[in-house]
């Protein structure tokens, strides 16, 4: 019995030492604790709802550059390569932001649509573009989704910074879901099986990577419509 006694009393004075700290314990439900962190969670949806109308679109119409302006301005060799210091002169002189060593441009033009790609769910649609006879070939994107790497939109309106958000997922979910909108919006409404010869304007973003590159493919450059017309 006696060598429990130094137990029992140890026991004893924490005992009374928790009784007489000026604070209390709670113990919350699970429950709780799981809507307090549901709460707490970014709603890009949300988000993108108060800016789509109010912000991108209107930023995207007033500042987008005509693209064949962009594309006449940049030196491409006949295998389709570009030299990047070149496309950071074109990058300055054009209003471009450059994120990651990526060239984001908003951008307009008006062309006809010669070809169609709805094999892949990341479609496109190629355009001759108006006034532009250079090699680089011209496509926007056609959906029905959007490739989640493609940031452009996102990048290119200028207003929307890393630095406002908690952490990178949430930067990435905004991205994610302004492609969703255009997917929807912009690009599900299209008549895709009967849009080849038809000539259309768009407004929209596209970007020039150039990260650890020196020779730059440029090909085909790409761009995210936020607004398409198709002329009858």
């Amino acid at each position: 019995m006696k060598r429990y006694i130094p137990w029992l009393i140890g026991f004893l004075l924490l005992a009374a030492f928790l009784i007489a700290l000026p604070f209390s314990i709670t113990i919350v439900p699970i429950e709780q604790v799981e809507a307090m962190q549901q709460s707490e969670e970014f709603d890009a949806v949300a988000y993108v709802d108060g800016i789509w109308q109010s912000q991108i679109l209107p930023t995207v119409l007033e500042n987008a550059v005509d693209l064949q302006t962009i594309l006449s301005a940049i030196q491409v060799d006949d295998k389709g390569i570009a030299q990047k210091g070149q496309l950071t002169e074109v990058a300055t002189e054009y209003g471009s932001i450059t994120v990651g060593e990526a060239h984001v441009y908003l951008v307009k033009g008006r062309g006809t649509v010669t070809a169609v790609d709805t094999e892949s769910r990341a479609g496109s649609m190629t355009l001759a573009l108006d006034d532009y006879s250079g090699p680089v070939a011209v496509k926007l994107y056609l959906g029905p989704r959007i490739p989640s790497d493609v940031t452009a939109v996102r990048d290119a309106v200028g207003f929307i910074q890393f630095g406002d958000f908690r952490e990178q997922t949430e930067y990435g979910k905004v991205a994610k879901e302004i492609n969703t909108r255009v997917a929807t919006e912009v690009l599900e409404p299209l008549d895709k099986q009967n849009l080849v010869g038809k000539q259309l304007e768009f407004y929209g973003a596209t970007s020039i990577r150039t990260f650890n590159l020196v020779n730059v493919d440029l090909s085909e450059i790409v761009v995210v419509p936020v607004q398409i017309s198709v002329m009858e």
